[in-house]
């Protein structure tokens, strides 16, 4: 065997691991919840197939397409919120001083927190009567502006923006702090004697250089924003009036709180596959080199 063959070989033997694992604990279950898809099912007892009903019958409920576009809301929040302002504050902080480290371990502290926490710390906050926010609008002179920030359907879901950016800015400032670190010194140098600094350095030479980093991070919001569930969960419950009920939510309660375990499963499926779909479709448009 050559060493390339070689090598290849033990690139292959170190990523088996982690495929196989990675094969029993996602391939799987998603192939099993989409076989039980097809089937009418309680949690107990024998299914009963029934084909595509349970799909039919997800896209007929209008409160799926609700969900879908409350998601689609959050998607949008993460892409346009988290990501912009995690590459404005990485370039901010790429220096090592004292000070900068601490900011960027107050960032990210937030990820630390579970969500549960994150969402009862936020309901605080939102509070009608005892919530600070309420309280610093009325200590301002700004109290007409006092809501009902999670019990009104026409801004609660716009509420809940606000503390989901909040937590996930952390994750994706440390990926453009690592990819701004990865950028050659020689080519800073370089751009220096052309007479490139800011903006035009930014354009010219930084953003190119991570531009596979942000189609990532993309990535992780768009995915992340299909599947999230316990902190909106904790802060609203998908309530007032399915208002706030996200994807996730809206086959939690088919699933586990109506015993409808095949029609969930056609459900986790539907998410699936959207994910796909827009994740597809995030990277064709970001697939030319950035220019």
């Amino acid at each position: 065997m050559t060493s390339a063959g070689r090598a290849r070989a033990f690139i292959a033997a170190g990523l088996l691991p982690a495929l196989l694992l990675f094969v029993f604990f996602v391939i799987i279950p998603i192939v099993w919840s989409a076989y039980y898809g097809f089937f009418d099912w309680k949690g107990i007892g024998q299914p009963k197939f029934i084909g595509m009903d349970n799909f039919a019958e997800v896209v007929r409920d209008p409160i799926f397409w609700r969900s879908f576009k409350n998601n689609m809301l959050i998607v949008v929040a993460s892409v346009f919120g988290q990501v912009p302002i995690a590459l404005i504050l990485s370039l901010l902080l790429v220096r090592n001083s004292w000070l900068h480290r601490f900011i960027r371990s107050s960032v990210f502290m937030p990820m630390v927190l579970s969500s549960v926490v994150v969402g009862i710390i936020w309901g605080y906050i939102y509070h009608p009567q005892i919530g600070i926010l309420n309280f610093l609008l009325d200590s301002v002179g700004l109290g007409s502006w006092k809501r009902l920030w999670l019990s009104d359907p026409d801004i609660s879901m716009y509420s809940l923006m606000v503390p989901i950016i909040w937590n996930y800015i952390g994750p994706y400032l440390i990926m453009f702090l690592a990819a701004l670190k990865n950028i050659p010194s020689d080519m800073d140098d370089a751009a220096l004697l052309d007479g490139a600094q800011g903006a035009r350095k930014l354009f010219s030479l930084t953003l190119p250089m991570i531009w596979d980093t942000i189609k990532v991070a993309v990535v992780l919001c768009i995915s992340g924003s299909l599947k999230a569930f316990d902190l909106i969960y904790v802060m609203t419950g998908g309530g007032p009036a399915h208002s706030t009920e996200l994807l996730a939510s809206y086959m939690y309660n088919n699933t586990f709180a109506i015993y409808r375990f095949g029609y969930g499963s056609a459900v986790s499926t539907m998410i699936i596959l959207l994910s796909l779909l827009l994740i597809a479709g995030s990277q064709y448009l970001m697939k030319k080199e950035y220019r």
